[in-house]
């Protein structure tokens, strides 16, 4: 790795960080790399196989799917993003990433984060729309308003992400260069900086509460208007049916909701927490979600699950 030296040669500027895999068991990381390289499979060929299958299924061309195809993109986006530098560190132990490498990682993790926020309260409006106004389910969500959707939560990711490599890449970094995870994160990087990192702290706190904070209690309160609409249904059957068309849903933001605050509690709170905490806490945030959505969809989802076994068994 290469060091220089600052203005008072009294700190080395670190040119590249160090990723980590799982402290303490460095012996046994190819072992490791077995599970999850089998994650990594799961999550990529479960992904493909919903958007082909959404895809290539005229019947399936409705808002319900089409929120959904953009989960699974999402979700197979931030497999990518991962990939190279976990397996890296596992197969090979290459621990070392540039600056600029690292600042784009983290662009396209915490991009591609704050838009499956998006994308599941989107989803949740869906829900919201069928169970609530159901003869006017396809005159308002048309295509058209769906990709307009679409584009809105995305540039409100990238206009709200973008920022941070750049005010990441002003700072210098000195004293130990090595980072929590086996990718980069803005909350892991910022620690390292030889400045006061109060602005970023700030900024970054904001990014969250006017993304996942707005975009969760507005999921919560969708589901508080449909559970109302629900339970002045008369029939119990037409009860369950209603809500069982949420279950998926539910289960989606719950897998990504749940691991996302715990780390963030972690980063900002748990400063004590075992370092195998964390690991264990950032392999969950970016892996589980990716790799139990195809899954439940396609398990609690009758139209994908008839495509999917029509499409394994004949």
């Amino acid at each position: 790795m290469t060091l220089g030296s600052l203005g008072n040669g009294s700190s080395n500027v670190s040119a590249t960080f160090l990723l980590s895999g799982i402290p303490g068991l460095e012996h046994v990381h190819i072992w490791i790399s077995i599970p999850l390289c089998f994650m990594y499979l799961v999550s990529i060929l479960g992904n493909c196989t919903i958007l082909f299958i959404i895809k290539t299924e005229c019947s399936l061309h409705e808002p319900m799917y089409l929120f959904l195809s953009m989960l699974a993109l999402i979700d197979l986006g931030l497999s990518l993003c991962t990939l190279p530098t976990v397996l890296g560190i596992f197969w090979v132990g290459a621990r070392e990433i540039s600056h600029d490498a690292c600042f784009a990682q983290l662009f396209f993790i915490h991009c591609l984060s704050f838009l499956e926020s998006s994308v599941l309260l989107s989803m949740a409006f869906d829900r919201f729309v069928a169970i609530c106004c159901p003869l006017h389910y396809a005159s308002i969500l048309t295509n058209t308003v769906i990709g307009r959707i679409g584009l809105i939560s995305l540039g409100r990711s990238v206009a709200l992400i973008l920022p941070l490599p750049f005010m990441l890449k002003r700072f210098t970094y000195c004293g130990s260069p090595v980072l929590s995870h086996s990718y980069c994160l803005h909350q892991e990087v910022m620690k390292l900086a030889c400045a006061n990192m109060k602005a970023n702290s700030i900024y970054g706190m904001f990014v969250i509460v006017s993304t996942v904070g707005i975009d969760s209690l507005l999921i919560l309160f969708s589901y508080a208007l449909i559970l109302h609409t629900v339970l002045s249904i008369a029939s119990r059957a037409e009860r369950l049916k209603a809500l069982n068309t949420c279950v998926s849903h539910i289960c989606a933001v719950l897998l990504f909701y749940t691991p996302m605050i715990g780390l963030s509690v972690i980063h900002r709170f748990g400063k004590q927490a075992p370092t195998l905490i964390q690991v264990v806490m950032g392999f969950t945030y970016l892996l589980f979600p990716p790799v139990m959505n195809p899954i439940v969809y396609s398990v609690k989802t009758k139209q994908i699950r008839d495509r999917v076994t029509h499409a394994f068994c004949y």
